[in-house]
């Protein structure tokens, strides 16, 4: 076959990584994308706000989509699509409430004229080269789906985020009829997600969790606050109805939880008795043993709500020695220390603190080994690419495939950027596209890079010193200065005679630099900044960064 008739399959994110999903279907001038994620910076990537995938092969290519399929909600699934989209617009594809979600996100940061699809499990569609059809799966999310596509070059199965609960909140198991399908149909590539295949035996089901929180609520001396993620509707939903049951008035606290909880009510997701839904402002009005809190703050991040009221920051709400707080999730890799340290302030605070060591307030919406090795068996993949986890957990699932007979010369691990093409017989590796990670800080999206963080990590690590001062232009003299300024290196008050003979250095350097035969300011700059270093370096065996600052009159 010609190389225009191969279907290529390109990562642009979530190989080796968990989260940042995002994967492009390309035959011959069309393509399809799945998912459009983004993942938490890394705690060296200081402030930063959100990391997204480069997608400038993508946006190159832009005349060519022919939709953006999602199959969940999940941030590490649509969290970059407004900045995605933005820069290379094309229809949008999910369920109900992914598509809500979606429609917040695009609100938010004004993305306008995207056509926004809603997709039901089973149903099947045509763009272009690509025939799509949906598949229903089970996840710690409302309407999550996976994703088969198929064109001339044979069929692709996108697994998502998935485990099989035979016991789900909403009634709904997964599909596996329709995998069953696939598989003897044939299916040419299977790309299966592989959080959790480190874990033996099958995930807990998610009615686990609200037998907890039954019992929970007997033993409950006070309010009940639950910190959760605000896109596990199932979970809240079992959590309320739990409380409604001991007579309890519910109130969201969040930005997310409140605008996520009122998008599920409107859909029919989320269902509250009248009378039973109370605004924060009316917190005061009830007894605390007639209160459940549903909060955001599950991974002890900074500004959410469940930080804000153990540190006494928020402005309606702390935290009292009566309240039962309940951490229902597990920490996302990296943020352990942030959790840890909201978890011990709970402490501080005398309330009583239950999370996923102490109690089963949280189960995965991963699949594991033996939940893995059904859906293998039943889709039957000639070749297989794991996807969705850290290069170890991609590794073991190769072998986990390998064990239930697939020849390890078909199994595929590739990385972010790699093009993988088949061709209906045979699939290999081709070139490798611009790929990586974009960094978000505030408005500015990739302008924050390498030497960008390093100059912060520096600021953050050894503080600064500025040297100001005017010069006479004509005859190289100090007018003015120079003004020592320091931020994050000393407290002047405390080292004055530190100060002082920094300033009376700089002095030395201009009064002896206007007599050598190379003078001009770039030099000037720079034996300010090198002499200093070396000064304070014997000093105080500190590097903080210096910053001459020279004004010409």
């Amino acid at each position: 076959m010609s190389s225009l008739s191969k279907l290529r399959i390109i990562p642009l994110g979530g190989l080796d990584e968990i989260g940042k999903n995002m994967m492009l279907l390309e035959y011959e001038q069309d393509i399809i994308v799945i998912d459009c994620g983004s993942i938490f910076p890394k705690e060296d990537m200081l402030g930063v706000d959100l990391v997204i995938p480069d997608a400038s092969y993508l946006i190159g290519k832009k005349d060519c989509i022919r939709g953006y399929l999602f199959t969940h909600g999940h941030e590490d699934h649509i969290g970059a699509a407004p900045y995605i989209l933005r820069q290379a617009p094309a229809p949008v594809y999910g369920t109900k409430l992914t598509m809500a979600l979606l429609d917040l996100k695009f609100k938010e940061y004004r993305v306008t004229g995207i056509p926004m699809n809603i997709i039901n499990p089973r149903d099947t569609i045509q763009l272009q080269s690509f025939t799509v059809t949906f598949i229903k799966v089970n996840h710690s999310i409302a309407g999550a789906v996976a994703i088969a596509v198929t064109c001339p070059a044979g069929t692709v199965v996108i697994s998502g985020d998935f485990k099989i609960d035979y016991t789900p909140v909403d009634g709904e198991i997964i599909d596996l009829a329709s995998f069953a399908a696939l598989g003897d149909r044939g299916v040419m590539a299977f790309l299966c997600e592989s959080t959790n295949v480190e874990r033996t035996g099958y995930t807990i089901s998610e009615m686990k969790v609200g037998e907890t929180f039954e019992k929970l609520y007997q033993e409950a001396r006070g309010r009940v606050i639950v910190a959760q993620f605000a896109s596990n509707i199932h979970r809240m939903q079992m959590i309320i109805d739990s409380a409604i049951r001991y007579r309890r008035k519910v109130c969201f606290v969040g930005r997310s939880m409140i605008n996520v909880s009122r998008v599920a009510i409107q859909l029919g997701e989320m269902r509250i008795p009248q009378g039973y839904l109370i605004d924060i402002d009316e917190i005061d009005s009830y007894p605390d043993e007639n209160l459940l809190i549903m909060t955001t703050g599950s991974q002890g991040e900074p500004m959410s709500g469940l930080t804000r009221m153990a540190f006494l920051e928020h402005r309606k709400l702390q935290i009292r020695p009566t309240d039962m707080v309940v951490i229902s999730a597990t920490p996302i890799p990296g943020n352990e220390r942030f959790i840890s340290r909201v978890i011990n302030q709970l402490y501080r605070c005398g309330a009583q603190v239950i999370y996923d060591r102490l109690a089963e307030v949280h189960v995965s919406g991963h699949a594991r080994q033996e939940e893995l090795k059904l859906l293998h068996a039943l889709v039957k993949p000639r070749y297989f690419i794991p996807i969705h986890g850290e290069y170890r957990m991609l590794w073991q699932h190769a072998e986990l495939a390998e064990s239930l007979g697939c020849d390890r010369t078909r199994i595929v691990i590739p990385d972010i950027g790699q093009v993988i093409e088949m061709d209906g017989e045979t699939l290999s590796l081709a070139e490798v596209v611009p790929s990586g990670s974009l960094m978000v800080d505030g408005l500015g999206i990739g302008d924050v890079g390498n030497v960008v963080l390093r100059d912060r990590k520096h600021l953050s690590q050894d503080g600064l010193i500025i040297a100001v001062m005017a010069i006479d232009r004509d005859s190289n003299t100090l007018i003015s200065g120079p003004d020592i300024i320091s931020r994050g290196f000393v407290y002047v008050r405390e080292k004055e005679d530190i100060i002082e003979s920094t300033r009376e250095l700089v002095r030395h350097i201009v009064q002896v630099s206007k007599h050598e035969d190379n003078y001009d300011m770039n030099s000037l700059k720079n034996k300010i900044k090198d002499d200093l270093h070396r000064y304070i370096y014997d000093k105080l065996k500190r590097n903080p960064m210096i910053l001459p600052i020279i004004v010409e009159i």
